[in-house]
Formats: structure tokens, C-alpha cells, sequence
């Protein structure tokens, strides 16, 4: 089972986390399943960037991003080099370490 470590985020995550979750599920889906509430505006369906996160560590054994990814990201606050949309990340063997930016351009969060 792959370990996913969060960095602090101020409001989401303000003590980091460590957790484990099965391979084959999206890291969304690993991060709602254990209390991180990353904002997923379009359903986890790959239609927005609100689930934009930075991989710190294990980026190149992630599954590769599509075409479609890779043009949303693009318009991610943020975008780094390893940046990635977690709906579309799908967990595999290798343990990760992400950060989840401190913005998103979403224009109106459901939880604020």
C-alpha cells in the first residue's frame, strides 16, 4: 500500500499527514477518504484545476498525464514543473510526497 505524505497547508491540512491507501485509487480520492479536504470542483472528471497538487517526491513513477491534463494545468495557480491534477493521478506501489498550493482558482468553494 502506497504512503502519500501531505505537507502542511494552511487550512486543509494545517500538521501534514501521513497516510496509506490501496493502489489503484486516484490520490483525490485517498486524500477524501482521509480527511483531506482538497477542493474537486468538477467532481474529480478532469474538467477543472481545483484538485491541482505539487509531487515533491515520486513524481516519475506516477501514471502519465494526458493531453487534456496537461492543457488544465496550465491554467493551475501555481504550476510547477511537477505539478499534477490528483483526480487524475491513480496510486501505484511507490510512496509520494505532495504539497496542495495554497490557491486554487476556484471562484466560489463550496466549504467557505
Amino acid at each position: 500500500m502506497p504512503q502519500i505524505v501531505v505537507l502542511p497547508h494552511p487550512t486543509l491540512c494545517p500538521d501534514g499527514a501521513v497516510i496509506e491507501a490501496p493502489a489503484g485509487i486516484s490520490l483525490c480520492d485517498a486524500l477524501l477518504n482521509n480527511h483531506v479536504e482538497i477542493e474537486h470542483a468538477c467532481e474529480k472528471s478532469c474538467a477543472c484545476t481545483t484538485c491541482h497538487v505539487i509531487v515533491r517526491e515520486g513524481f516519475d513513477a506516477l501514471n502519465e498525464a494526458t493531453e487534456t491534463e496537461e492543457d488544465l494545468l496550465d491554467k493551475a495557480w501555481g504550476l510547477e514543473a511537477n505539478s499534477r491534477l490528483s483526480c487524475q493521478v491513480m496510486l501505484d506501489k511507490e510512496d509520494i510526497v505532495i504539497e496542495i498550493p495554497k490557491y486554487t482558482i476556484n471562484q466560489v468553494s463550496e466549504s467557505h
